[in-house]
């Protein structure tokens, strides 16, 4: 019953609470970040996307841009690595980039810790199993952030992201909670190996190669 509690009550309000405070606190390296994206980046500031959120609804979240808008002879983006700039990377590697996402939780689409929201298509990809992430707001930090991040695979994502549903509770929020503040000061697992990003998921543990995504 306090799990229970917890998560349909006091997590939300917490949520509401620490998004709050933080874009207030923050508002100088917000303000900062979204000018110097938009002279070395240009327009938009934000990159938007499309997420699978709590039971499943899609939801828009946002993140400062990273990446330029270069594309081929066809129209279609260039490779992830030919669009991250250095200012791009460094913004990623310290994970300002995230910092948008505080007014997702501050509306209700995400939660300060929680599974990371996953594109909008892989909605069919999804086993039973791996479906139940959504059962809880997805988070800007969460489990499989502070125990690899990017560096581990597909598959130990959804483990660790389906192990926190089922043990969501105010001190296992708090220890994910401190666990991301040395995670992101040692920026490590940023990237998958071999990738500047993350490359796609195809619902196996060998992933796909070729979505560009920020």
């Amino acid at each position: 019953m306090i799990g229970i509690t917890y998560h349909n009550v006091w997590k939300r309000i917490l949520d509401f609470v620490g998004a709050c405070f933080l874009l207030l606190v923050l508002s100088p390296i917000l303000l900062m970040s979204a000018l110097l994206v938009r002279l070395k980046l240009g327009s938009p500031i934000f990159f938007t996307q499309k997420r699978i959120g709590l039971n499943g609804k899609s939801f828009t979240i946002l993140k400062f841009r990273s990446m330029t808008n270069c594309r081929d002879e066809n129209g279609q983006f260039l490779a992830d690595e030919y669009r991250l700039t250095k200012f791009g990377k460094l913004l990623r590697d310290c994970s300002i980039d995230e910092l948008p996402q505080l007014w997702n939780v501050l509306i209700g689409d995400m939660s300060l810790i929680g599974p990371r929201p996953f594109i909008a298509e892989y909605g069919s990809r999804y086993t039973a199993e791996q479906m139940r992430r959504h059962e809880v707001r997805p988070g800007i930090s969460g489990w499989a952030q502070v125990m690899g991040r990017n560096s581990i695979s597909w598959n130990q994502k959804f483990i660790l992201d389906v192990w926190y549903v089922d043990n969501c509770s105010l001190m296992t929020d708090v220890k994910i909670l401190f666990k991301t503040i040395p995670t992101v000061m040692s920026r490590t697992g940023v990237s998958a190996a071999n990738h500047v990003t993350m490359p796609e998921w195809a619902n196996s543990e060998e992933p796909a190669e070729g979505r560009p995504s920020e």
